[in-house]
């Protein structure tokens, strides 16, 4: 992605055509306006031959307080759109390639100043500095920089101190280690989930196709933007990964469950009533089959792949329909991908890796059509029969359900012991030896029936989860009544943004309570004992 200004943009943007890396063109300005930088016959004609070769070209707009007329001379409303350009690039970007002196400087819009972006989130002169946020506390995928050395054609031109010209090196924001030889290793690891989504998307792109549920309704392909497309695309993707993965997640827990029942069935006729050895040796040949699924499982990453896929297919969710609405950050250095999963696990950046190339065409130009937001409160907030509404309705119904057997059937089993031991209290002798083995095997097999079923209860968080979908639900009819009462589409527009920031928030959390969930070998143990 290049703005195919002349010298090093261009340079570069020439190397990734002969290396076929397609060309992304992001002009600060309109084409007709930006031209004027190139007063040379040579560069302008190649500024033109690289256009064509380009994969997609984005004029950026003119920014607030601009207009056509101020931009078109040099100065400072002009440096203003180089500002603009150099943080669309950092936004959209995954790794920043600078080449660059090293030396820092305050003018707006220079290598300087946007690599000081890319670390710290601030150009000053553009950005105010009350809007940053809590990413300055946090680890941030979106910090890396790749320096390549060189000198300037000029006096004074020469590196910063340190530096010697055409050496290289990944520069980050780390206070320890800034620069290094090799990629960062956290940088390793969101590249290598990232790299990990693609392949597996390629791996079932024709069931993808096929089975993939849209977010775009057949009748309003005709009005909304084509960049939500995009949004859409990636959406389908990490949809169905996440279902696809869910289905052998659950695989693999309710068979641990029931391989763990069966184990505790096992070890209670053994020691109960029949104690042969056939028993112990089934109670082991289950304990590794259940093993050696488990094994299969974390050897393919299932259940870290369903919540990593479901909190990407949630996040393109709030991003399509923000930009379907004409939503923005009100800050013009921040995007719908910037806070989600920020204050988490590092590891998660490649989340956010994924949106912000997913939402770029949206980003460069809100799409503003109230039928974009009429769409939008239908499909996404609807009724208590559709939309996010109905489904928290529905799942948080069939949660409750589920919660209320597993407590049916542990008061079940309370009862029955109960009575069994009042049995042992109140009958015979006689009667209370005859009936001692069968009823203790009894009670035994109940109790090992509720613990199983408590644990898988516990295993899929339906408690908090139930939590949850009140609380969305909650979240989602307050703010269908607030845009129902609200006297104009602006305001509409920032209801639906706080609700997509209560929506990316609670699935950060829902996340972090799935994977705190995740089971081993040794759970196989306590459930059967």
């Amino acid at each position: 992605m290049s703005a195919l200004a002349e010298g090093a943009d261009q340079i570069v943007a020439e190397e990734a055509v002969t290396l076929r890396i397609p060309l992304i063109a992001a002009l600060p300005m309109p084409r007709d306006i930006y031209v004027t930088d190139f007063d040379k016959t040579r560069v302008r004609e190649n500024f033109n031959q690289l256009l064509s070769q380009a994969s997609e070209i984005f004029e950026l707009p003119i920014t607030p307080g601009n207009t056509r007329r101020s931009i078109a001379e040099y100065g400072k409303n002009r440096t203003r759109q180089y500002a603009q350009l150099g943080v669309f690039l950092c936004a959209h970007s995954h790794i920043l390639m600078a080449l660059w002196d090293g030396n820092e400087n305050d003018k707006l819009g220079g290598t300087a100043s946007v690599v000081r972006f890319q670390h710290h989130d601030i150009m000053r002169g553009y950005t105010r500095t009350s809007e940053t946020n809590h990413l300055i506390l946090a680890d941030d995928e979106s910090d890396l920089v790749y320096h390549i050395v060189c000198s300037r054609d000029q006096p004074s031109g020469e590196p910063s101190a340190g530096l010697e010209p055409l050496s290289c090196s990944w520069y980050s924001s780390d206070e320890h280690e800034p620069r290094t030889s090799k990629m960062p290793k956290r940088h390793e690891r969101v590249f290598a989930h990232t790299d990990e989504f693609s392949g597996d998307a390629r791996k079932h792109e024709e069931r993808i196709h096929n089975e993939a549920w849209t977010l775009i309704e057949e009748d309003a392909k005709a009005y909304l933007p084509a960049g939500v497309r995009d949004i859409d695309h990636v959406f389908r993707v990490a949809d169905w990964l996440a279902i696809h993965f869910q289905k052998r997640k659950i695989f693999v827990l309710r068979a641990a469950h029931i391989l763990a029942l069966l184990m505790g069935l096992m070890y209670i006729v053994y020691s109960d009533l029949l104690p042969q050895r056939a028993f112990i040796v089934a109670f082991i040949g289950f304990f590794l089959i259940a093993v050696l699924i488990h094994r299969f499982a974390e050897k393919g990453a299932w259940h870290r792949k369903y919540l990593d896929y479901r909190a990407l297919a949630e996040g393109l969710r709030v991003q399509f329909y923000w930009a379907a609405a004409g939503v923005t950050s009100e800050n013009k250095s921040k995007f719908a991908h910037d806070n989600f999963l920020q204050m988490q696990d590092s590891d998660l950046g490649w989340i956010r890796n994924v949106m912000r190339v997913a939402g770029m065409e949206c980003n460069v130009k809100p799409y503003t059509d109230p039928q974009g937001l009429e769409y939008v409160i239908s499909s996404w907030i609807g009724d208590g029969q559709s939309g996010q509404l109905g489904y928290y309705r529905r799942k948080g119904l069939e949660k409750v359900t589920r919660q209320r057997n597993t407590t049916r059937l542990s008061s079940a089993v309370f009862w029955v012991s109960f009575v069994a031991f009042a049995l042992f209290v109140f009958a015979s002798t006689e009667i209370a030896n005859s009936v001692r083995d069968p009823m203790v095997v009894l009670m035994g097999v109940l109790l090992l029936v509720a613990g199983v079923r408590q644990s898988y209860v516990f295993s899929i968080a339906d408690a908090e989860l139930i939590k949850q979908y009140e609380f969305m639900f909650r979240a989602f009819s307050k703010a269908r009544s607030r845009i129902d009462a609200c006297k104009d589409d602006e305001e509409r527009r920032r209801v639906l943004k706080v609700l997509g920031d209560a929506a990316l928030e609670e699935h950060a959390e829902w996340i972090l309570m799935h994977r705190e969930r995740a089971s081993d070998e040794g759970e196989l143990w306590r459930m059967s004992g």
